[in-house]
Parts: structure tokens; sequence; C-alpha cells
């Protein structure tokens, strides 16, 4: 392409702003046969449409950076970063070595390709996931952020379903639950299922993120987003480094607060690996009261509308239930049952809480269980995250 270099930054500010192919190739060549007269203008649309495509991949279909936590991941890192490297629109893969004690970095890098897109950060002591993506944050460029685990990977062809999609500040798609044995395979047989696209606000957002005892876990605050860095940025948001327990949810919840487009589509495109129970992985009981808390301070900004205020309330009292549940059973093992009901005689608002856990954990072994799912080590079928829609397959 001809040009001086001022033109050619033209070029880019045009591929950059227009999603619209078409577009850009009506707004870009006109502007550069303003820059070269005398050109004949057939000849100079195709060497423009030809040049401008190869701009196009460059600046437009790689603008992903997947974000990848991890600790002691060595076993499965490196899939992980070979299923981010696989998407065309990824243009940078940036792992946050969180104070392994394994080769989880080495393994990583055995991963890379030669596109040099793969950058290894490292923490010397472990701080948790929200402060490494939040560093990954720092470290990246590209416009549009994307989150994947250390054991989990993503399905060929996930990034193209998700930003065909217009109109969002978050994206999400459906979660395909696999044991380790199926995902070792490398070949999963997903069906595919229509996106059927639809918003979610902040109330549909908290309402699904209470879970229910006898129902499986669905709280789509396990859902993977790709996120636009420019609304993290204008409304100065970032995850919240002193929680290690639901640090996804309270970020998303924030970014609905201040007004986020949530999309999800039904497409299934990220393949969480389960083993045994790991999605109730245990966690601190402190890790509770540092969730509840965030609740707390959602609840005192201003803007909320009753409904929003009073699931908010609803889910922050589901979580310090199930806190003082915790902290109930933690002081009965370590200081002896007189200390646990010491506390519960002092903090009569507790009760509640503690009596009616105790009471389900006692009568849960008489109640129905469905079968469990494969991912989960039962004969249930492999489930998804999101329920398809009726006639949603295709």
């Amino acid at each position: 392409m001809t040009g001086t270099l001022a033109e050619h930054t033209l070029v880019r500010a045009e591929v950059s702003r227009c999603p619209d192919w078409d577009k850009i190739v009506f707004h870009v060549a006109a502007m550069l046969r303003r820059t070269m007269p005398g050109a004949r203008e057939g000849a100079n649309d195709l060497r423009v449409e030809r040049n401008l495509k190869m701009e196009a991949d460059r600046t437009m279909i790689r603008e992903v950076c997947v974000i990848i936590a991890a600790k002691n991941a060595a076993q499965t890192i490196g899939r992980a970063v070979s299923s981010a490297l696989q998407q065309p629109e990824t243009n940078e893969v940036i792992v946050v070595d969180d104070g392994s004690t394994d080769d989880t970095a080495g393994a990583a890098r055995a991963a890379a390709d030669d596109s040099d897109r793969l950058k290894i950060l490292r923490f010397d002591e472990n701080r948790g996931p929200a402060a490494a993506r939040n560093e990954a944050i720092r470290a990246s460029h590209s416009p549009i952020l994307g989150i994947l685990d250390a054991d989990d990977f993503l399905l060929p062809g996930r990034f193209e379903r998700m930003l065909a999609e217009t109109d969002w500040d978050f994206i999400a798609d459906n979660i395909v639950f696999v044991d380790e044995a199926r995902a070792a395979k490398g070949q999963l047989e997903i069906p595919e299922i229509a996106p059927q696209p639809r918003l979610l606000d902040l109330n549909g957002f908290i309402e699904g993120n209470i879970s229910r005892r006898g129902a499986q876990r669905g709280e789509v605050g396990f859902l993977k987003p790709l996120i636009r860095r420019e609304f993290l940025d204008c409304n100065e948001l970032r995850y919240h480094e002193q929680l290690r327990l639901g640090e996804d949810y309270d970020l998303y919840a924030r970014a609905l607060a201040h007004g986020a487009r949530y999309k999800i589509i039904h497409s299934c495109g990220y393949g969480a690996v389960v083993r045994g129970n790991s999605l109730s992985s245990s966690h601190r009981t402190e890790d509770l009261r540092r969730l509840y808390e965030a609740d707390r301070a959602i609840l005192a900004q201003p803007g909320l509308s009753r409904q929003e205020r009073a699931l908010i309330e609803r889910h922050e009292r589901h979580i310090r239930a199930r806190y003082e549940l915790r902290h109930f059973l933690d002081l009965k093992n370590q200081h002896g049952k007189g200390r646990a009901l010491a506390y519960a005689a002092t903090h009569p608002a507790a009760l509640p809480a503690i009596v009616g856990g105790i009471l389900l954990d006692k009568t849960d072994r008489f109640r129905r269980k469905a079968a469990a799912p494969a991912a989960l080590g039962g004969t249930g079928a492999v489930r998804y995250l999101l329920a398809s829609p009726a006639g949603s397959s295709r």
C-alpha cells in the first residue's frame, strides 16, 4: 500500500472504528482515493481491499486477551493455553503463575506456538485469582478480556460466535461440564445449539446466583464472559482482591449496577473440567464473610431499584447464613461444643441459620437425589450450565 505513515494510521483508525466489513471498504477506499490522485479507481479498489484485509487480520480479528490465573496447574495449564491460542481472535494469552510450587510456568511456556502471543507473569507468593486477574489486565492491551481457568479449555469457534453478537459490554456463552477423562481425549462432541441471545439484568443475575438445596447448581456467576475493557475503565471497575470466593460474581454484579449490557447466548464454547465434587470446592469460612460484606458494599451504592435491593439483600442473607453455620461448626471442631453454643446464645440472629443448616444436613440422606452428572463422577449425562431453550438445537 502506498502513502505516508499518517495515511496508514488513518487506515488503522477506520478499521478499528467500523465493525462492518463493507463499511470499512467503502470508507477507507474513499479515503485512500483522495490521497492517491490519478489512480485508476477499479485497480485501486482491488488493491485497497487486499491490503485492508491484511490490516483487518491484524487489528480486528485478534482483539481478545485471554487471562489465566494459575496455581500448581502444571498438569492442565498446557491444554488451557493451547485452546486459547487456537482461537484466531486471540491477541494475547496472559498466564499469571500465582505462587505455584510446581512447574506451572514451564508447562505453560511449553504450550506456546510461534505467534509470540503468550506472556507469563509470576507472583512469588499466592495472592488469589482476583489479584492475578487484575495484574493480567494491567499487563494487557487488548480491547476485550476473557477469563479462562487453568484446568478448563475453550472449544473451537468460541470467540467467533461470541464476537458475531453486537450491543454488549459483557457476553457469555454456555459451559459444558466434563470429567478429566473426557477432556483428555481432546475431541468433545458438543451439539450445535442456536445462540438465542438474551440480555441479563441485575435482578436476573442475582436471582440466578442463589443456590437451592436439592437442585443442580446453575449459578450464572459461573459464566465466563468476554468483557469490554472500555466499560471496566470508564466505570473504574476491577476485581476486589480481598475476595477468594465469588470474585467473579462481585465484579459482574457491580458492573450490572453500573448499567452494563450483559448478553447471554446458549451456544457452548467453554469446557469446565470437574474433579469429584470440585464444583462445591472447599473454601475458608472467612471467604464467606468477605463475600456477604461485598454484597453490603453493593447495597451501599446509590441508584438501585427496590427490587434490585431486595434481591441483593436476599443473596447477602443466603451467604451470611452459610457463614454462620460454618463459623458455628468451626468453633465446635476447634474449641468444643461449649464454645459453639456460647456463640449461638450470644448471636441470636445467627440461630435460624445454624439450626436450619444442621437440620437440613441431618435430614439430607432421606431426600431423594437425582443421578449425579457424569462430570461429577456419576452416571448422569454430561450437563450444561444453561438449560437450552426449547427447540434451540440445530
